[in-house]
């Protein structure tokens, strides 16, 4: 059974909790989170690259020189890909370059980048973030108790809250998301991912299946 780290509200350290065995505590296969990144990477190539190709370039409808007598090559048009201001032979397009995943190879991927970071110690359970306006100096104490400010850190809640989001967002390195909306990618660049209490218990109804 793997334990985290149990915070208070203020960020003081209260001892230690058990996560849900059914998303932390599974096996881990790392070729599972290969693909999940991969994929996520994929999605995020917008696929705008365009060349022109030889009949897409203006111009050249006439020889540039007659056919014998110049001691040249026998050219029929200044737009061949072997002119300068030609086209481009074989050259990119307009594509999507998304890789989509079974939805049982994401949610596998996802667990198990859950289950090693949570045996990596670097999974933190706070009791839950109160704040009734945004307050960056606030949350950045809070972090500073859990030692993870000035780090990578992922946190996450099991709604949507304005001021957590609006106090967060002037720290460097933080990501507010959503439990049950978290990534693989997301996962595994964190340096530290703190969970709200509500938030474990969300993800363990949504993901235990």
């Amino acid at each position: 059974m793997a334990t985290a780290k149990y915070f208070a509200k203020d960020g003081t350290e209260k001892g230690s909790r058990e996560l849900p065995a059914a998303v932390f505590g599974c096996e881990v296969n790392e070729h599972l989170m290969y693909e999940a990144v991969r994929a996520y990477s994929a999605k995020q190539r917008q696929g705008n690259a365009s060349t022109k190709e030889r009949s897409d370039v203006r111009g050249g409808g006439k020889k540039p020189y007659r056919q014998k007598g110049t001691g040249r090559a026998r050219a029929g048009t200044i737009r061949s890909p072997i002119w300068r201001g030609g086209g481009i032979v074989f050259g990119p397009h307009p594509r999507d370059y998304r890789i989509e995943l079974p939805k049982k190879i994401r949610r596998g991927a996802l667990l198990s980048a859950l289950s090693s970071r949570a045996l990596d110690g670097d999974i933190l359970i706070i009791d839950d973030v109160d704040l009734s306006e945004p307050k960056t100096k606030a949350f950045a104490k809070v972090l500073k108790h859990m030692d993870s400010y000035k780090k990578k850190t992922l946190f996450l809640l099991d709604a949507p809250k304005e001021a957590v989001v609006k106090s967060a967002r002037n720290i460097p390195g933080v990501k507010i998301v959503l439990g049950k909306q978290v990534s693989v990618y997301d996962v595994m660049w964190a340096d530290k991912i703190i969970i709200t209490e509500p938030a474990v218990r969300t993800m363990e109804e949504v993901f235990k299946a």
